[in-house]
């Protein structure tokens, strides 16, 4: 007997419907053979599920059993087809009827379904259907619209579900507004002391999504600032979480029992990261940290010591937000639009300027330290500030009188509103994913504005990815005061954190 189960293959961020095609044949010799380009994992599910069908306490056919996974030319990994393969099994052999749900999972050898990545994805293609997942990951799914989400502990009680015997309850929707919570704060701004111009920075980075480099001698607070993002960046809307959620579940790094990323990301990886960790990679592409950081901030301490082809990966993700993957089998693409926050030593030994300490690196390992730093990465990098050492005597009074996140969270939040507003119809969510169409469009410039711009960009030789930064930065900055143009107080702020030289 032929039956067909409905199943789904997740192709970077893309779903495509698979049909699990079993056949239970009366004549030849008994075997279990998997077809349909399917992977290590996929061939394994041969024990996995018979052994889970015996100790359920069902009959596995000893027949001549073929599964063909289709379409064909369509790659198949991981233990998600464990369970349609199950089911039609028992289908073709009398045991259940034939549904057209889709079913997704992976199964272990007592028959219990293990908590399976992909699920939101599942739930997402699925629209207005009805699907069958493991119950630890069935919360993924219910945070969509319209599906039907059945949550299975195990095999036998699909089985007694689908014979009518025991309903499986289904999974009520998830409001996803209500479960979206505020960054974890893990320092506050005003345990910063000084460095009024560097709050100032990230305030302008937060409001408008922009990348910011901070350079200063060690222990002046880079890292502590840097720290301080998640505590002043707006909670994430519904869209932008289903969003971000997308690629931490095909990823398989939601908890179980989780329904999706709950605030926005703060990713710092080593300086010891692998290029294919950044950006992603593998014989089966996935995400790197670059996309785990996506709508939020991927934070580069060091930045200097990361090697030079990693950080020249970041090229293309910076500008276009989203970072490609090409294998001979598959050409996945993910979103890559985070905010880029770095922190790097003036030279190697980090005490060159520094007022109290000698510097002993020569002229040679500071050009050979900075070099580190390619042109085209600092010229995508649209604020640069200085954080030097604060006087001593200044340390407490200035803790005391700095302005807390609370209060510059309100002025972020309320610059992002003014954003969300601008950018309803075109897909992008601050200012700084604009493109020249929109920057033309939103960011109109008064003779003497633009008069002063052309001659910041003429002097210093700024390039024309500058010119449009520099004003996706003026935009913010005037976002932030609540201003409807851009104004000469405004563009001359963004000049003083544009990198000169």
């Amino acid at each position: 007997m032929l039956v067909k189960v409905r199943s789904v293959a997740n192709v970077g961020l893309t779903s495509y419907g698979v049909d699990v095609e079993v056949d239970v044949a009366e004549q030849g010799f008994p075997g279990f053979n998997i077809v349909g380009l399917a992977g290590k994992a996929v061939e394994e599910a041969r024990e996995r599920v018979k052994t889970a069908i015996n100790n359920s306490g069902l009959d596995f056919p000893p027949k001549k059993i073929t599964v063909n996974l289709a379409p064909a030319d369509l790659p198949k990994d991981g233990g998600a087809y464990d369970l349609p393969m199950a089911v039609g099994i028992l289908a073709a052999s009398g045991q259940v009827p034939e549904n057209k749900s889709i079913f997704y999972g992976e199964l272990s050898l007592d028959g219990s379904l293990r908590a399976t990545k992909g699920v939101l994805l599942v739930g997402l293609y699925a629209k207005n259907g009805a699907v069958f997942v493991p119950v630890e990951s069935a919360n993924e799914a219910a945070v969509v619209d319209g599906v039907e989400v059945y949550p299975v502990r195990n095999l036998k009680e699909l089985v007694d579900h689908l014979n009518g015997v025991k309903q499986v309850a289904q999974l009520h929707s998830l409001p996803v507004e209500q479960l979206i919570e505020d960054g974890n704060v893990e320092f506050d701004l005003s345990e910063v002391a000084g460095q009024e111009q560097a709050k100032r920075a990230l305030t302008i980075a937060a409001a408008g999504g922009h990348n910011l480099l901070m350079w200063g001698p060690p222990g002046t607070g880079k890292t502590m600032l840097a720290r301080a993002m998640p505590g002043i960046l707006p909670r994430l809307s519904s869209g932008e979480a289903l969003e971000v959620t997308r690629i931490y579940s095909v990823s398989g790094m939601l908890d179980a029992g989780e329904s999706l990323l709950r605030r926005r990301p703060f990713r710092s990886p080593h300086h010891g990261i692998s290029g294919a960790g950044m950006v992603g990679g593998g014989t089966n592409p996935m995400p790197g940290e670059v996309s785990l950081a996506h709508l939020g901030v991927l934070f580069l301490d060091e930045m200097a010591e990361f090697p030079r082809s990693v950080l020249e990966a970041l090229r293309q993700p910076m500008e276009d937000g989203t970072v490609g993957i090409v294998r001979a089998a598959a050409h996945v693409e993910y979103p890559a639009a985070f905010t880029l926050l770095a922190a790097i030593n003036p030279c190697p030994c980090g005490y060159l300027g520094h007022p109290r300490r000698e510097c002993k690196c020569s002229d040679k390992m500071v050009r050979k330290y900075r070099a580190r730093l390619s042109g085209p990465i600092l010229d995508r990098i649209d604020l640069h500030v200085n954080v030097p050492a604060v006087e001593t005597e200044k340390l407490g009074a200035e803790v005391q009188s700095g302005k807390g996140s609370k209060q510059i969270r309100e002025q972020v939040v309320e610059a992002r509103r003014t954003q969300e507003s601008r950018f309803d119809t075109d897909g992008i969510f601050t200012n700084s994913q604009m493109h020249n169409k929109h920057v033309k469009k939103y960011c109109k410039l008064d003779g003497e504005t633009e008069r002063i711009l052309r001659l910041a960009v003429e002097k210093f030789d700024l390039s024309a990815r500058s010119y449009f930064r520099l004003i996706k930065v003026a935009r913010t900055i005037a976002d932030l005061e609540g201003a409807e143009n851009i104004a000469i107080k405004h563009m001359a702020e963004a000049l003083q954190y544009k990198q000169m030289s």
